[in-house]
């Protein structure tokens, strides 16, 4: 049962731990989102510019990177929060017994499993920020619309977040979070309109596309970057809505399974 009595601004505290944590290798962090979109633009930009003409997207042509660029903000997103609420999650569970120690203070069980949530949200709105100064660069990006991805990094690291920590409730050693990866993460990497458009695939696999919340965060990320979408953006901001609603729900309830005995 989820407690929501239990939950208050303190969570902001085990936010703040995290926080103090990651400033000592941030360095480290810093380069991937800064260094990544440079080289796929430059791999795919060569790779493709003569073997794929112009696309039509959203009723206008684009360049095959115009195209692919904005999907690499929402795949960063995807993983920095699903990594974060997963590997980092359970080590600092199972491994390092993190949540034990804060469970001996009055933090609830609630605060400590959102602040969790919100870290790793935290992390792809950052990340997110670093990608969209590169990609603007570039010249991928209209400004100032393309500054809604940052909230928009947010909300999706919150669903992603969520799901991973569903994940981590009920994954019972690490080695095991190779399933969801194989079987979640990876179809939705492929198969939500990062690297093709959505609409040339046969009409059962448009359906299961439209499941997929990285495909409505992708949509998303494009009408930020580009101004065009061909799904409706007030369609996908319900679903990611409504999706980290139920696994944040989800996740709150396995963790307290897994934890409280």
């Amino acid at each position: 049962m989820i407690r929501l009595g239990n939950i208050s601004w303190r969570f902001l505290s085990v936010w703040r731990r995290n926080l103090i944590v990651y400033r000592r290798i941030w360095k480290v962090n810093f380069f991937v989102p800064l260094l990544e979109p440079a080289f796929y633009i430059i791999a795919f930009g060569l790779g493709f510019q003569g073997l794929v003409n112009n696309l039509t997207y959203g009723g206008q042509a684009l360049t095959y990177t115009h195209f692919m660029a904005p999907a690499l903000i929402g795949i960063s997103i995807m993983y920095n929060s699903f990594f974060e609420t997963t590997y980092n999650s359970f080590v600092r569970m199972y491994y390092q017994k993190t949540f034990d120690g804060m469970m001996a203070t009055p933090l609830s069980l609630e605060e400590i499993i959102l602040a969790e949530i919100v870290w790793s949200a935290t992390k792809a709105a950052a990340a997110a920020l670093i990608m969209l100064v590169v990609l603007g660069l570039f010249g991928f990006v209209v400004f100032p619309l393309g500054l809604l991805v940052v909230p928009l990094a947010f909300l999706g690291g919150l669903a992603f977040g969520s799901i991973g920590m569903f994940f981590t409730g009920i994954i019972p050693s690490i080695d095991m979070f190779n399933l969801p990866i194989f079987l979640f993460i990876t179809p939705m990497f492929l198969f939500s309109g990062t690297f093709f458009p959505v609409s040339g695939l046969p009409a059962w696999a448009q359906s299961v596309a439209l499941v997929f919340p990285l495909f409505h965060l992708v949509e998303l990320t494009r009408f930020c970057c580009l101004g065009r979408v061909e799904t409706s953006p007030l369609l996908s901001l319900s679903y990611l809505a409504l999706f980290t609603i139920c696994f944040l729900c989800l996740g709150l309830i396995t963790m307290r399974r897994r934890l409280i005995k």
